[in-house]
């Protein structure tokens, strides 16, 4: 009998996932999860090549080796590759403007992902966290030129109204928004710019291939815009306004 199920377990534990959390970035139910780990079934071809992929481990090492007693023992290599899947749990790749029109054809690409350039962050907590640097004023207060550190978001439902995320889609390609869904129009997501000089737009859902929840943004010192309080209080203004006409309109 493989290792496959206590090595699911123990890779799982390693990034400090839930069974529901480690389902769901399989894209299985939880029961099967609960199932391969007990060793009542054996994973499914498909479900091996996701979790190598996911770990970087061939799949003979997911199937014939003890990931658990190598992290005690083993090699040299062995233990650098436990740490790597440890560090790798916190790591960003970055996204710059000049290989942001690439990343719309390359988003899906491991080979393009991996020539990405990566940083860490310690406050981060285990998970999948991209950078894209994001160039206009259509975001002010947050200034041209910063980098936003998202985090990845599985699908459509999980978005929070006038929260802000990182989406790419297909028809407008990387774009920092605040993020309104349609009760109407369930197709359908409206982007939102915190500068209320530029109208919201929506995006067909089936456009859209990837969303990125807003953790951290990260700005050279003394870059932000300077405001007064009478500015700052009309643009306030001007963007509730805005996201109270979307809400009847979508209501």
């Amino acid at each position: 009998m493989s290792n496959a199920g206590k090595n699911l377990r123990y890779l799982r534990k390693l990034r400090g996932w839930t069974q529901e959390e480690f389902a769901n970035k399989l894209k299985i139910k939880r029961s099967l999860v609960g199932a391969y780990e007990e060793e009542r079934a054996e994973p499914k071809l498909e479900v091996m090549e996701q979790v190598c992929a996911i770990f970087k481990l061939s799949l003979e090492e997911l199937l014939f080796k003890d990931l658990n007693e190598a992290r005690g023992g083993g090699s040299y290599l062995d233990k650098r590759r436990q740490m790597k899947m440890v560090a790798e749990s916190a790591e960003v790749r970055f996204v710059p403007v000049k290989a942001a029109a690439g990343y719309l054809t390359g988003y899906a690409d491991p080979e393009f992902i991996d020539e990405l350039n990566t940083f860490t962050l310690p406050m981060l907590a285990p998970g999948q966290y991209r950078a894209f640097e994001i160039i206009g004023d259509s975001m002010l207060p947050t200034p041209s030129g910063s980098v936003i550190v998202g985090e990845r978001v599985e699908g459509l439902e999980d978005l929070k109204n006038s929260n802000t995320y990182v989406v790419l889609s297909r028809t407008e390609g990387v774009a920092y928004k605040r993020v309104m869904k349609n009760n109407r129009l369930k197709n359908k997501i409206t982007l939102i710019s915190d500068n209320p000089i530029y109208e919201p737009y929506n995006v067909s859902a089936e456009d859209v291939l990837e969303i990125w929840k807003a953790v951290y943004i990260l700005q050279k010192a003394n870059a932000a815009p300077r405001w007064d309080v009478n500015q700052l209080a009309g643009m306030v203004n001007n963007l509730q306004e805005q996201v109270s006409t979307l809400k009847k309109k979508m209501n």
